[in-house]
């Protein structure tokens, strides 16, 4: 009898898979554990096909628990987005003292780097998302404001500088963060297409050519409004 209970219980002990054993984290490492698995998974696919379950599964931890740290999957994600978008913001950072125009291209050259490295996050963000959330559309338009913010900061000490901080210049920029946001995306998604495009070295030079003629163009304005002042 006891040699029967004994095959019982190696045959249900086959039959149940064993459980990786949960790893305790302390409470930060843990959290960027959970960030890194949403830049990953939100980047993979869209907001609504991301399983709460299964990032929670690929921690090794319960839904609860990630609950604990992320209230609702709205907060995650927001979480991920502006990691991410922090990330970003690093990677495109050159420094100072560098040559404006030096420095805009090495910046550039960075940027789409990082667009193309980070592909579907990218697309993800730009195309998807959560609807209209004002926290999403927040950290999307902190970052733009950044990227403004770094572009007049360059141009510090060069003979139009004193007209950069015009709010039409600021416009101008803006505008074209939009431009290169766009222009950078499409080129991204025909490269995943498989379609022909254009090198980096390509859209590089057309982003900074444009950023050029936009400004210049703001600043041919403000030039025609101070002589008829």
């Amino acid at each position: 009898m006891a040699s029967v209970v004994k095959i019982s219980r190696r045959k249900a002990t086959a039959r149940t898979p064993m459980r990786e054993p949960r790893v305790r984290l302390e409470v930060e490492e843990r959290r960027r554990q959970l960030i890194e698995l949403g830049l990953q998974h939100f980047g993979e696919r869209a907001y609504d096909d991301v399983s709460i379950d299964a990032i929670a599964e690929a921690a090794g931890i319960s839904k609860g628990l990630l609950y604990h740290y992320f209230p609702t999957k709205r907060a995650y994600y927001a979480a991920t987005v502006r990691e991410g978008a922090a990330r970003l913001v690093a990677s495109t950072d050159t420094g100072e003292g560098a040559d404006p125009l030096v420095s805009l291209d090495a910046g550039l050259d960075a940027y789409l780097t990082y667009v193309k490295a980070h592909a579907k996050a990218y697309a993800t963000l730009m195309r998807s998302g959560v609807g209209v959330d004002p926290e999403i559309a927040r950290i999307v338009d902190e970052t733009r404001a950044t990227f403004v913010e770094r572009l007049i900061a360059g141009f510090a000490g060069s003979q139009s500088s004193g007209f950069l901080d015009a709010p039409v210049v600021r416009l101008a920029l803006r505008g074209w963060v939009g431009f290169a946001e766009a222009a950078s995306l499409g080129w991204v998604e025909a490269i995943a297409a498989g379609t022909p495009t254009p090198s980096q070295d390509e859209v590089r030079a057309l982003l900074g050519g444009a950023m050029m003629e936009i400004v210049r163009s703001a600043l041919r304005g403000l030039t025609r409004e101070a002589a008829r002042g």
